[in-house]
């Protein structure tokens, strides 16, 4: 028979061959109330953002506005670290060396999780194996725009003129959404515009406010002011409807690219292998964060639409955007070296 002391029923007062059992089972006891009460205590400091793109630019401009919300329903600061390059690799492989924890996120774009495995040829990480899903945050409707050095009216005098004369485009990066956007209208139209990336949207939107390039199939977020003040002009979206805030502007498809769609989004992940508990309360509180009213109603104005959902729909979704692009990548013969 076997004594326990009744003070501390881990603390076994004679030996007997199936103590350890007992044993393993109050370690594992006290191993699990210990990591329940470190999910009660979270978060207990500040978590990091990353954004793999310098401010400016549309996947910025969501980071701080959601964080701001954010940091007010965890009760700590949610600080976004921006570091651009590569598009948006960089702060993929930060977050997928990070610790487990629950004090690192990533507000990833469509390239960092669906374009670059195709489009780089060798990568530190596998998006689907290396990351959890947390949320999809948000639609980005995108807008061809140019310098009015060039001035073409529409997209078909866009078009025209490009098969004349020589035109680049910027973009934030190799393998972002706007250079997809570039490569799949070079395709549909026939045409080559020559690609210039940059480390961000914002960055090459002020080399096309200072007329060093013709055009960038930027984010609403980077465009919208300008468009207003006249300094660059709109020509098409790049999504299948119009946008409802400037309904002006014409998709491209039904300006004479039939079928063109080049949809941008970004979305929140953690490193894989953080704890289920902590990423359901994640999920629950960028959820809240994107109903908020005030949230929505900024986001949408800088051309974003929230598109909060489960981690498990987000993982087929991102997958499922990996099927589509890899197919353009493939036709357009594009890839990087690294």
């Amino acid at each position: 028979m076997i004594r326990i002391n009744p003070s501390n029923p881990c603390h076994f007062l004679h030996g007997n061959p199936t103590v350890f059992l007992l044993s393993v089972l109050c370690f594992s006891t006290a191993l699990f109330s210990t990591a329940a009460s470190a999910e009660q205590k979270y978060p207990s400091k500040s978590i990091r953002l990353l954004v793999g793109f310098a401010p400016g630019g549309g996947t910025d401009t969501a980071a701080r506005a959601i964080a701001k919300k954010l940091s007010e329903s965890l009760g700590q600061q949610v600080v976004v670290d921006n570091r651009p390059g590569a598009a948006g690799n960089i702060a993929t492989e930060i977050t997928v060396a990070s610790s487990a924890d629950g004090y690192t996120l990533l507000l990833g774009s469509i390239s960092s999780f669906s374009i670059n495995p195709s489009l780089y040829k060798k990568l530190s990480f596998d998006p689907i194996k290396d990351l959890s899903p947390v949320t999809r945050a948000v639609d980005s409707t995108n807008i061809l725009v140019t310098h009015p050095s060039i001035n073409p009216k529409n997209v078909m005098e866009l078009v025209s003129l490009a098969k004349t004369k020589s035109l680049n485009a910027g973009s934030s990066g190799i393998g972002g959404a706007g250079h997809l956007a570039i490569e799949l209208f070079n395709l549909q139209t026939g045409i080559k515009i020559t690609h210039v990336p940059y480390k961000g949207g914002g960055p090459a939107m002020i080399d096309l406010l200072a007329g060093n390039i013709h055009l960038i199939f930027a984010t609403a977020a980077s465009a919208v002011q300008h468009i207003k003040s006249n300094k660059i002009n709109a020509l098409g979206l790049t999504t299948l409807k119009r946008w409802s805030y400037m309904p002006s502007i014409p998709t491209i498809a039904e300006a004479g690219v039939a079928g063109f769609e080049a949809n941008n989004w970004y979305g929140f992940v953690v490193p894989a292998k953080t704890n289920h508990a902590l990423v359901s309360r994640l999920n629950k509180d960028i959820g809240l964060a994107l109903q908020n009213a005030e949230i929505k109603e900024f986001l949408f104005r800088e051309g974003m639409d929230t598109a909060p959902g489960t981690p498990e729909a987000f993982g087929q979704y991102i997958k499922s955007e990996t099927i589509k692009w890899e197919k353009v990548i493939k036709v357009a013969g594009l890839y990087h070296s690294n």
